[in-house]
C-alpha cells in the first residue's frame, strides 16, 4: 500500500486550493502512477504557523512500480509544476505532496537524494489532517512502526485534544 497526503492553501498556476489539490490527484494517475482511491476533500486549520489560510487536504492510495525515491522525485516534480516554492517551514504553499507509507517500509537512514526520504513519514501519528483522509482511503491501514490504525490514533488525538 503506498499512501500520499495531498495539502494546498494558497492559489497557484492550477488554480484555487481546491483546484490544486484536485488536478493533483489526476496528476497522480499518469504515466506510471496510478490511482488507485482518493478521499474527498478536507478543509482543515493550518499546523505549525496558524497565521495563514486554512488548507484543503486530501489522501490517495496509489500504485506505482516505482522504486520510493524516484516515487519523491515525482512528487516533487508535481510540487513545482503547481509553483511550490520552498520558502519557510510550515508556511503558505501552493502544494504539499508527502509519501506518507510505501507498503510499510521502515527507513530512516540518509540515502542518495539531498533530503533523506524518511518512511513511514515522520508526521502521521501527530496530524489529524493527515489521519483523517488517510483512515478514507485505507482504513485497514496500521502504523508500520506502532501497529496503529488510522481510527485508534485519531481517536487518542481527539482525547489529547479535548475533542
Amino acid at each position: 500500500m503506498i499512501l500520499v497526503a495531498l495539502g494546498s492553501n494558497m492559489s497557484g498556476p492550477w488554480g484555487t486550493p481546491r483546484q490544486t489539490v484536485e488536478r493533483a490527484l489526476s496528476a497522480l494517475n499518469h504515466g506510471p502512477v496510478r490511482l488507485v482511491k482518493a478521499s474527498p476533500l478536507l478543509v482543515t486549520a493550518p499546523f505549525g504557523v496558524t497565521n495563514q489560510p486554512p488548507f484543503v487536504n486530501a489522501a490517495a492510495l496509489i500504485d506505482t512500480h516505482l522504486s520510493p525515491d524516484a516515487l519523491m522525485r515525482r512528487l516533487h516534480m508535481i510540487e513545482r509544476t503547481a509553483g511550490r516554492q520552498r520558502r519557510r517551514r510550515w508556511g503558505p504553499r501552493t502544494l504539499d505532496l508527502d509519501l506518507l507509507d510505501y507498503h510499510g517500509l521502515a527507513r530512516h537512514k540518509r540515502t542518495q537524494s539531498i533530503r533523506p526520504l524518511v518512511l513511514p513519514h515522520p508526521g502521521i501519528s501527530e496530524r489529524l489532517f493527515v489521519l483523517e483522509p488517510l483512515e478514507q482511503v485505507a482504513p485497514r491501514w496500521r502504523h508500520p512502526l506502532t501497529k496503529e490504525t488510522a481510527a485508534f490514533t485519531i481517536r487518542k488525538l481527539r482525547r489529547l485534544n479535548g475533542a
